[in-house]
């Protein structure tokens, strides 16, 4: 028996890497490897293994470990840089966050460092690498890229010596075909590819006990792939929540502790978007001890872009969003049901219906086992810095709605927010387990009800239930009775 599972795992391997090439790196988050010590976001580890990693899967350890303390420095090592850029006149290059500014009324650009603390006045870039580099730069509000630093000379008292940009190269190790993507789907049955989701954000699915845990952990994706999506999920700590949204994607944002309006949502002062305007979602950790959701200004600012992804400030500027919120919040173990109201010890803005009622779907985080080694992948898997840019890729193809569009069949006087809320989860969910389906005909009508309506409608539930224990007018409304068109030949 053995032998045969030994073998069915072998083909598997190897389907998998026929289908993805070189986007399949060996991952052992088990032990306690080497590179676990630089604490990389798994984005970038899978980048740095990949480049160390030979077919079999071994790593030249000692090749990696220098290449990590040259291109990847840590805070720590800061001084050091700047000491060899300013009296040593060295050309220092690394892998570093970069954004930058414009300065209107001086014509500068500048830019700044933000994990190592080197501000827009200390620094400059001159026309020419502006030049060249500035498509790149311009990609989002921060990008991650090879930065090459020198110093310029002060050319007087007035205008001091600057940390300057000598080239940039953005951090994007891989092509990503997305048609090559979609079409390999079909290599595998959804159970396979269901594991291959999970082994691309770092999860062991053999691990998890049966499909159904497997889908509430990738639950959570559903805000990576659907602009606009947002979510709440309460759960025990050390279930790796925080991890998945913190660490497996650049394009999405954690909070953490404490964030200021102004870097959530617009900077009055510097007329400057928040992180809101650039990520294709914030997660908002630690909800229920957060003292910036006391903050009414913040609450009525994500209560306006959750509902049409716009916030207009006080200065009449308006901020334009396609990130999903998702809030996320530990919570007493006895509060963790459906069927009483789980919020009341969480801010005041979710004890107000028409604050929940913008959040699409609520995922059931205690339904998730709390983290092991067991749960850590170890094996040939997919990319997390591919997968996680194929995400990415994913919101901007409108063919999947249109798909939903056609095969949801709405009931009279449904609700417009319920309405919505169903057909992006559904979005979502096509995507994520059906990314080769290209029009309705291409999913059975089973797989459709099953993987993609019935979850969006369960997780809208919730919500709904919710609502009514915030205020006896909404208790008792369920979600619509949302069906799926039939096949006209059946």
């Amino acid at each position: 028996m053995e032998e045969v599972v030994t073998a069915q795992m072998e083909d598997f391997v190897e389907r998998l890497k026929d289908a993805y090439d070189e986007m399949v790196v060996y991952k052992d988050l088990k032990k306690s490897n080497f590179i676990s010590s630089f604490k990389l976001p798994s984005f970038m580890r899978d980048w740095v293994l990949k480049r160390f990693q030979d077919e079999n899967g071994e790593i030249d350890v000692e090749g990696a470990t220098d290449f990590i303390k040259d291109f990847i420095p840590k805070k720590e090592n800061w001084k050091g840089i700047i000491n060899r850029i300013v009296n040593y006149q060295e050309r220092v290059k690394f892998l570093a966050k970069i954004a930058v500014n414009i300065d209107i009324k001086t014509q500068v650009t500048s830019f700044e460092l933000p994990d190592f603390g080197l501000s827009y006045k200390e620094t400059i870039i001159p026309p020419d690498v502006w030049e060249t580099c500035s498509t790149a730069l311009l990609k989002s509000e921060e990008n991650w890229g090879i930065v090459e630093l020198g110093y310029q000379y002060p050319e007087s008292k007035k205008e001091p010596g600057k940390v300057k940009l000598v080239s940039f190269r953005d951090f994007c190790p891989y092509i990503v075909d997305i048609d090559e993507f979609k079409y390999a789907r079909e290599e595998f049955s959804l159970t396979e590819w269901i594991d291959i989701l999970l082994g691309a954000v770092d999860y062991n699915a053999a691990g998890y006990e049966g499909i159904g845990k497997k889908l509430a952990v990738i639950q959570r994706l559903l805000p990576f792939v659907e602009k606009r999506l947002n979510l709440l999920e309460l759960a025990p700590a050390g279930t790796g929540k925080s991890y998945l949204f913190g660490q497996v994607s650049r394009h999405g944002w954690l909070v953490s502790g404490k964030v200021t309006r102004a870097k959530l949502i617009y900077d009055i002062g510097k007329k400057k978007d928040g992180v809101v305007a650039f990520r294709d979602y914030v997660a908002l950790d630690e909800i229920r001890e957060a003292e910036y959701m006391k903050d009414t200004e913040i609450q009525s600012a994500l209560q306006a872009i959750m509902e049409n992804g716009k916030y207009r400030a006080p200065d009449n500027h308006e901020v334009n969003v396609d990130a999903g919120i998702v809030f996320l919040g530990n919570i007493s173990s006895e509060m963790m049901s459906e069927y009483q109201n789980m919020f009341v010890e969480l801010p005041r803005p979710f004890h107000q219906p028409q604050f929940l009622d913008r959040i699409h779907g609520f995922i059931k985080g205690w339904e998730l086992p709390r983290m092991t080694d067991d749960l850590k992948v170890c094996g040939w898997a997919l990319n997390s810095e591919y997968f996680a840019t194929v995400m990415h890729e994913l919101r901007e193809d409108p063919t999947y709605r249109a798909i939903v569009d056609e095969l949801i069949v709405l009931p009279k006087g449904a609700d417009t927010r319920d309405t919505e809320a169903i057909k992006r989860i559904s979005t979502a969910y096509l995507k994520l387990l059906f990314p080769n389906v290209r029009k309705s005909e291409d999913i059975s009508v089973n797989d459709f009800k099953n993987y993609c309506l019935r979850p969006a409608k369960d997780m809208r539930a919730i919500i709904r239930l919710q609502m009514g224990y915030a205020d006896d007018k909404y208790a008792g409304v369920p979600v619509p009775d949302f069906t799926v068109k039939e096949p006209e030949n059946q």
